[in-house]
């Protein structure tokens, strides 16, 4: 449930000599939990600096979590009211019918995510992967991409040892030798990149017929009691893909926007400008096209759902996914502008 405050403050003449009552906008205290990941993208620009906060007039508690399928398990719990998740996740909530909405297509997944070999496991290709020890989150795009790149490869899932680990416990085990791939995201992928060779990535998974993305979602509930901060929030996300998106060089290793990602993510520095290129990322304005929350996203969730169900991650599929996508607050922004 959305944590919001209400408080009206009576001032008595005793206390503030002609004292009126208090406006509406200070009577209000809302407050929003937010679920964000270490992923390399623009709006973690304007997380570091407030402007949601500023935005939505509201006190954010951000939270941070390694995966999505945590993100989601936070939004069911209620403890979240907004998240950034994956596809994949998404279609898994969206399955099991948790009162949820996709409100931004953060970007379609590239090079940003990708499988690596250790050094010296002698893994060349996917059909390498049979008999070996390979880590991922499960019910993660990632996790998602691999199964999506054995099928292809026509490998059996079941010949590969597949460990569901965390990002920095994969960091962890791929350093000690434990596993012999991975399949992740920034930070942890920079840094078995350091002692691995990347087999595929995202892209290459996508031209399989496998495309994932990532995306903000919010509770139901919540989005209907506060929609101005909803709209507000994407707004300020919209915003800051703009600015990315007019002038990419312009968020080099120097630039201040680089620095706040690589703080907030912990990315190396001098890997950020090319990690944001490992994603493409829409426009606010083609949000609400039929490539996205206009009708793509609901086909995405839709078909992710039904591989989920093929590989025994959901117990069902939903004839209908409409109601988990919604370009109401998109469209609002961008008539607010």
């Amino acid at each position: 449930m959305p944590t919001i405050s209400r408080r009206i403050l009576l001032l008595s003449s005793a206390a503030l000599a002609g004292a009126a009552f208090l406006s509406p906008a200070l009577a209000e205290d809302l407050k929003i939990t937010i679920g964000y990941q270490t992923v390399v993208e623009p709006s973690k620009v304007p997380q570091a600096d407030g402007a949601y906060e500023k935005a939505t007039k509201a006190s954010i508690d951000w939270r941070k979590f390694d995966s999505g399928a945590d993100v989601i398990a936070a939004v069911a719990s209620g403890s979240v009211d907004i998240g950034y998740v994956g596809s994949s996740p998404l279609a898994a909530a969206a399955s099991r019918e948790l009162p949820i909405q996709t409100i931004f297509v953060v970007g379609l997944i590239g090079q940003s995510e990708a499988l690596v070999a250790r050094n010296g496991a002698g893994i060349k290709k996917v059909a390498d992967l049979a008999g070996k020890k390979v880590a991922v989150p499960f019910v993660s795009t990632t996790h998602y991409s691999l199964l999506a790149a054995l099928k292809h490869e026509n490998v059996d899932p079941k010949s590969v040892q597949i460990l569901n680990l965390r990002p920095p416990e994969i960091a962890a085990a791929f350093a000690r030798g434990d596993i012999d791939a991975a399949y992740v995201w920034d930070p942890a992928l920079g840094q078995i990149k350091t002692s691995g060779k990347v087999v595929l990535d995202s892209s290459q998974v996508a031209a399989w017929g496998a495309p994932t993305f990532d995306a903000w979602i919010v509770r139901t509930d919540f989005a209907e009691k506060n929609p101005e901060a909803v709209r507000d929030f994407v707004k300020v996300t919209g915003t800051a893909y703009a600015d990315y998106l007019a002038k990419p060089d312009a968020w080099s290793v120097s630039s201040p926007q680089a620095a706040a990602i690589a703080k907030l993510t912990g990315a190396k520095l001098e890997e950020v400008p090319e990690l944001l290129k490992g994603y493409v990322f829409p426009t606010l304005e083609q949000q609400a096209s039929g490539k996205f929350l206009g009708g793509g996203t609901v086909s995405a969730i839709a078909a992710a759902s039904a591989f989920l169900k093929e590989q025994g991650k959901v117990d069902a599929v939903l004839p209908e996914y409409s109601k988990y996508v919604t370009s109401k607050y998109v469209t609002e922004a961008l008539a607010s502008n």
